[in-house]
């Protein structure tokens, strides 16, 4: 295969009229010249083909064949007779204020969809990371419009100032539509209230866990919603009760059975009749030791039981008993557990008439936490929230 056609084809490059190929052990470098043909004036729209003078420049094109690859175009200025404007040849594999190839841009954007550093896409590419990211910062997502079903989630940011940011997803079609900076009422208030109400009344389900300011935006801005609390986030109120009654109880045991609930503490918060002979017996020892964490565990085994059923009237009738049960059985965390339920009852039953949870989400932030951890936190907030939506992005990105 010749350079010539491996340039047309694969490059994009058509009409070319000279090349020459030179080779080291890391760059090839192709010197171009296209054919000479008639151009428009972009100023006055006649035809011209007088050349007014010739500019090197240097371009950058994707690596091939172990090699990094640059590209040196003698390129025309052409001069209209008619306005005297002078303008460059087109060149529609090359972006406007380019220095390298459209494709060499679309190649560093699909591999920033992936889980890579701005730095390794740099190194891949033999650029700077200065340039990887004013790349980068060319491409943006607007808020998309808001679905059927909405869920909203926070994750742990060091970006913008914020302890928290917000994540916000079409649950039904597992789509990322948004990352804010901040979760507080006000903020969220604000941003939702940019959409008519007629876009909001469109949302029927609205996902969310016990943080108060997602469930009084949902109250106040999604009237036709009804509201539910994620499964996993009301379920694991009974597991940290559970939890503190075990570290309590465990604070008060001998050296000796404290290095065992420590190999055989996972155990507890497995559904017991699951459990084979050998886990029952290590389990049964552990709560012989401590009659609260004995009671407790009763308890979380009860409740349990309501995460298995399907329907709302059932789940309805065995949370009644274990709240009534649970809030008079002297064990302060489980009490409390037992209001927080009560509380949020509505919401939480709600989630027995949908498919919807927050499971998608939570997905996609053990992704951003990945993200996160090997870009060492993020400080700009916009090329961060663009990232994650680049990422989780099913879109074919157009360079600019």
């Amino acid at each position: 295969m010749s350079y010539q056609y491996f340039i047309e084809k694969v490059v994009g490059i058509q009409g070319i009229n000279e090349i020459f190929i030179e080779e080291t052990e890391k760059i090839r470098t192709i010197e171009l010249k296209l054919e000479r043909k008639p151009h428009k004036c972009p100023s006055c729209g006649a035809e011209t083909d007088k050349i007014h003078d010739y500019r090197i420049q240097k371009i950058k094109d994707l690596p091939a064949f172990g090699k990094e690859t640059q590209i040196l175009l003698k390129k025309r200025r052409y001069v209209c007779p008619e306005c005297k404007k002078k303008f460059y040849e087109e060149t529609p594999w090359l972006a406007k204020y380019q220095r390298m190839t459209k494709r060499m841009i679309m190649g560093i954007l699909e591999a920033l969809r992936k889980l890579n550093t701005y730095t390794s896409v740099a190194k891949e590419y033999g650029i700077s990371t200065t340039t990887v990211m004013r790349v980068f910062d060319h491409i943006s997502y607007p808020a998309p419009e808001l679905p059927v079903a909405l869920s909203i989630d926070e994750f742990k940011g060091n970006t913008g100032g914020e302890k928290y940011n917000c994540i916000i997803a079409d649950p039904l079609n597992h789509k990322v539509l948004d990352i804010l900076p901040k979760r507080y009422d006000w903020y969220l208030q604000n941003y939702f209230l940019k959409r008519s109400k007629e876009e909001r009344d469109r949302v029927q389900i609205f996902v969310s866990d016990m943080w108060k300011p997602y469930q009084t935006t949902a109250k106040e801005l999604f009237e036709n919603s009804m509201r539910v609390i994620d499964k996993y986030h009301w379920y694991r109120q009974v597991l940290w009760a559970f939890e503190r009654v075990r570290k309590d109880a465990q604070k008060h045991l001998s050296s000796e059975y404290r290095k065992y609930f420590k190999h055989s503490k996972k155990l507890l918060l497995k559904q017991f009749p699951e459990l084979n002979d050998e886990d029952k017996q290590a389990v049964n020892i552990m709560l012989y030791a401590s009659p609260d964490l004995s009671t407790a565990h009763f308890y979380k085994e009860e409740f349990q039981k309501i995460i298995r059923v399907n329907k709302r009237a059932e789940a309805k009738k065995l949370m009644d008993e274990w709240i009534s049960s649970a809030s008079e059985c002297g064990i302060s965390s489980l009490e409390k557990s037992a209001k927080t339920l009560t509380n949020w009852k509505r919401e939480i039953l709600d989630s027995f008439t949908t498919t919807c949870t927050n499971g998608f989400i939570e997905g996609c932030n053990n992704k951003i936490k990945v993200l996160k951890r090997i870009s060492f936190g993020c400080r700009n907030f916009t090329r961060f929230r663009n990232r994650i939506l680049h990422i989780f992005s099913n879109q074919t990105v157009k360079a600019s």
